[in-house]
């Protein structure tokens, strides 16, 4: 199967990863077992514990996985339609009682950053749950660059890293919003500082779905007290409690202990945003007290 030369700026890994799911999207549309859109969606923040959320919440018996966790329908794969967007997902029958009900989901959390992933969202899912999990946002960068280092997509230290995200990402999200085909790794890849300026991206949310339809959690508090965060979730998506076998942090790095420059710089730029984030939200998500 060829994929468009629209995926060319993507690491290999992604491009032959996309090809081989769309194998099996294309058997689902044939033999008729194409899903229904999904019930929830986590939408970020990235490297804030949204695949061990995930991985929970496709354990309980009622809530039925995707065909892949990041479906990347909202952001990477919007030209392939509807059509391929219900492919990831199992046929549901919607008609039976809540002891039995089935609800599905998925969990890509670029989506939380996309500029045009919430218009996209509201016009195909407006009724759709979303679960916000923020973190610190200076561990979140932190663990953001270890993560590209990793990959080997990246090869500046972190402090300079950091002084080019302006350089790397100018005009990118403008050229986002202007060609609606168009795919930035630099704004996917390099955006540590941006990406927890979470205020600025909760706004775009707020303005097209109702707050009750977003469940926002704490990074922190969801490493801590796993199960009961767990519970609020499910709650929140009206399914039973559930005996979650609480296990070790999924997609943990390791990695050495960051440059304390970059910790300060990080701390100095996040200042302003964090309060604007405590204002929106409320004071539990004031970091100034956990760090």
């Amino acid at each position: 199967m060829v994929l468009s030369n629209k995926y060319h700026v993507l690491p290999f890994r992604y491009r032959l990863r996309f090809a081989f799911e769309d194998i099996h999207r294309l058997g689902r549309r044939l033999i008729g077992k194409a899903g229904e859109l999904p019930d929830f969606i986590i939408i970020g923040a990235q490297k804030s514990g949204t695949t061990s959320l995930y991985q929970y919440l496709t354990g309980h018996p009622n809530i039925l996985p995707a065909l892949v966790k990041e479906v990347h329908f909202f952001d990477l794969n919007h030209h392939r339609g509807k059509d391929w967007y219900l492919s990831n997902f199992p046929y549901i029958q919607r008609h039976h009682s809540n002891a039995n009900r089935y609800i599905c989901g998925e969990s890509s959390p670029y989506y939380l950053f996309h500029p045009l992933v919430p218009k996209r969202m509201r016009e195909l899912c407006p009724h759709v749950k979303l679960i916000v999990l923020l973190r610190n946002p200076v561990d979140r960068a932190v663990s953001h660059y270890h993560h590209m280092v990793q990959r080997g997509l990246e090869k500046l230290s972190f402090i300079d890293a950091l002084k080019e995200e302006g350089r790397r990402l100018e005009g990118e999200e403008a050229r986002l919003i202007a060609d609606p085909k168009y795919i930035s790794a630099a704004h996917w890849h390099y955006s540590y500082l941006s990406r927890g300026l979470y205020a600025q991206q909760l706004q775009r949310w707020f303005e097209l779905f109702p707050k009750e339809s977003l469940l926002i959690l704490k990074a922190e508090d969801f490493f801590q007290e796993t199960s009961s965060k767990l519970h609020e979730v499910c709650q929140f998506l009206g399914v039973s409690k559930w005996n979650f076998q609480i296990q070790e942090k999924h997609n943990v790095g390791s990695y050495r202990k960051v440059d304390e420059e970059a910790v300060r710089f990080l701390e100095d730029y996040y200042r302003e945003p964090n309060r604007q984030l405590v204002e929106l939200l409320g004071s539990e998500f004031d970091w100034e007290k956990i760090g």
